[in-house]
């Protein structure tokens, strides 16, 4: 029977990230877990795939090797460059074990050369094997073993942040529930964001998630950023992007304009006969990268806003106006290329 694709066992994307992929595999291997399915041949034979599977995609050598030449590269353990068919199909390393808790790997002719030491395979699994025995890590042959090693869990905490504070960065406090001496602690923490910074983009502390239950290292946590909607202003990279709405008269006759900016506020004169949709740049205005060695710039676009409601009189006048006026040079060029068009149509 030919193996399924591992990206369709796990349910994820050709672009899954590492933490996608980590979580995808826990909640199906937790799903599928030999000492959850006790006699269940089908659950422990999915058990087998989502696990080999999990051990190719989560080491990017490996990854790299399965997406360039399929489950034929994956057997073949060879290095990417490597010729595929070289080198025959490795085995299970490590050899069979013993079975008990676990013994979905006991006796596996594993032909991906799935390992069930490797370090990546050992971090999601000792994570899995937490929540089935409560807190006591058992390795792939099934023993018990101390979780002296066992890490404890990273936390995640959304930070909303105003678009200024984005820009220009800020202190924030931030409270939030952590595991530590055995029991739940309410932790405060102050946040320094960096300016620049994008949406969702991932602050990390070091050693501030949950302890471990038994000595092991202490987990990190992820601070989410989310930035604000601003009522003015629109990002894209490190631009700023600025609607700016003017009167048709200001439009025509040119017109100097206060406008607003990150850290307050600069001068831009309208110079006449300035078309709805024109830009302006002001240099430097924009937002600042995180590494500080580029500033965006803010661009101004022109909306000639038009009346909807005018007076009698004032329609009087503007038709006066009008009648007074030559074609306007857009109009002009327009009417031009209309008439060539119209004429070599008869």
């Amino acid at each position: 029977m030919a193996k399924r694709d591992y990206y369709e066992v796990l349910g994820v994307s050709r672009k899954v990230e590492a933490d996608e992929l980590k979580k995808a595999y826990r909640k199906l291997a937790m799903k599928f877990h030999p000492d959850k399915n006790p006699n269940d041949k089908k659950a422990e034979e999915r058990f087998k795939e989502l696990s080999e599977a999990y051990d190719v995609l989560s080491d990017p050598q490996k990854k790299q090797t399965y997406d360039q030449f399929g489950h034929v590269g994956a057997q073949g353990g060879f290095r990417p460059g490597a010729n595929p068919f070289e080198g025959g199909f490795g085995g299970f390393r490590g050899g069979p074990r013993p079975g008990g808790a676990g013994a979905g790997f006991s006796g596996f002719n594993n032909q991906a050369g799935f390992d069930p030491n490797s370090e990546s395979f050992q971090d999601v699994f000792g994570d899995i094997f937490s929540d089935v025995f409560g807190g006591q890590r058992r390795g792939p042959g099934g023993g018990a073993k101390s979780s002296a090693r066992a890490r404890g869990a990273d936390l995640k905490y959304t930070l909303n942040i105003s678009f200024e504070e984005a820009a220009l960065g800020s202190e924030k406090t931030i409270s939030f529930v952590r595991h530590r001496a055995g029991k739940e602690e309410n932790a405060k923490l102050s946040v320094t964001v960096p300016a620049g910074v994008k949406p969702s983009q991932r602050l990390k502390l070091t050693g501030e998630g949950d302890a471990a239950v038994s000595g092991g290292a202490v987990g990190d946590l992820y601070v989410i950023i989310n930035i604000l909607d601003h009522p003015l202003f629109k990002r894209v990279e490190n631009d700023i992007y600025l609607d700016l709405p003017i009167s048709f008269v200001d439009a025509t006759l040119g017109v100097s304009v206060e406008v607003p900016t990150l850290t307050g506020r600069a001068s831009l004169k309208i110079p006449p006969g300035t078309p709805s949709g024109q830009i302006f740049r002001l240099r430097s205005k924009g937002f600042s990268s995180v590494a500080g060695s580029e500033t965006g710039d803010m661009l101004v676009k022109v909306q000639i806003d038009v009346p909807r409601e005018l007076s009698d009189a004032e329609k009087d006048s503007l038709r006066r106006f009008s009648a007074s006026l030559t074609n306007t040079p857009l109009v002009k060029s327009y009417q031009e290329k209309v008439d060539r068009i119209l004429k070599n149509k008869k």
